[in-house]
């Protein structure tokens, strides 16, 4: 993981348990913060952000984001250690939340968004690779609480040998959060016969003027792009690898950090050398 340390000790350390991001602050360099048991995050009007939390030791966390009007801020989340962790985003009108998690280690962890502000945006890409007889868990649950907001989830993972990875998701639509525009999807890999996922996407939906949409896979890997990609030289093992980096990339490159999505490639290759 040295890249990945080499690029976090250049961001701004967290030394607190409250953080505000104001129109004062320099908002330019990301904050980090590592392990941290209680954190909250407040993001100013119209400010922008971009905030790395790493999870090395295997501890419970509660993390809080709120978001003024019109606040953008970008969260990328790391678990390198078996932890535990509930993040809670609440978002006013027309701010903008984009989360990205990657899950090197078997963790669990609990996301609930409230958006509660007309025209609020969410974006949250997720991916777990579990392997040997890991356990990893996602939650998301995302309620779009007044009229005219927009989330958009991606969630996917990989396990082999005997590990299980759980997936279990919600939007929520209140009555009257008329002209929600909601997408969910889970995409999944089993790379032994003794792996399980368990991916259950949902809706709960009390208005009428909707667009909401969800669903699930859990499958193989592609035996015909192995077999193409086989064909033109490669081993059984790059082959493998170069599908699962794809598949991995969607989410690991939503994070806006280009370094960092980089450095984060690098460690789900070499977790993949464990699968």
């Amino acid at each position: 993981m040295a890249a990945l340390t080499d690029i976090l000790s250049g961001f701004r350390s967290v030394g607190s348990e409250r953080l505000r991001i104001g129109d004062d602050s320099d908002a330019v360099q990301p904050f980090v913060a590592v392990d941290s048991a209680k954190l909250r995050v407040e993001v100013a009007a119209g400010v922008s952000a971009r905030l790395v939390v790493v999870h090395e030791k295997p501890l419970a966390s509660s993390l809080s984001f709120l978001l003024e009007r019109g606040a953008q801020l970008e969260v990328t989340e790391v678990f390198l250690g078996e932890a535990f962790a509930e993040v809670r985003t609440v978002q006013a009108a027309d701010s903008s939340c984009c989360l990205t998690a990657v899950q090197l280690a078997g963790a669990n962890v609990s996301y609930r968004i409230d958006l509660d502000g007309a025209h609020a945006a969410s974006r949250v890409g997720g991916l777990f690779l579990a392997a040997e007889s890991e356990h990893c868990v996602m939650e998301l649950r995302t309620a779009h609480n007044v009229p005219d907001c927009t989330s958009d989830s991606l969630m996917k993972g990989i396990a082999g040998g005997n590990a299980v990875g759980e997936f279990r998701g919600l939007v929520y639509v209140a009555p009257d959060a008329q002209r929600t525009d909601a997408r969910q999807q889970s995409r999944n890999i089993l790379l032994s016969e003794t792996a399980r996922i368990d991916a259950k996407p949902q809706l709960e939906i009390y208005a009428d003027d909707v667009k909401c949409s969800h669903g699930a896979t859990v499958g193989q890997m592609d035996a015909e792009a192995i077999l193409y990609m086989r064909q033109r030289g490669l081993s059984l093992a790059q082959a493998r690898r170069l599908q699962i980096e794809g598949f991995a990339g969607d989410v690991v490159r939503r994070c806006g950090i280009g370094e960092l999505g980089e450095a984060l490639m690098e460690a789900v290759a070499r977790k993949m050398e464990t699968m």
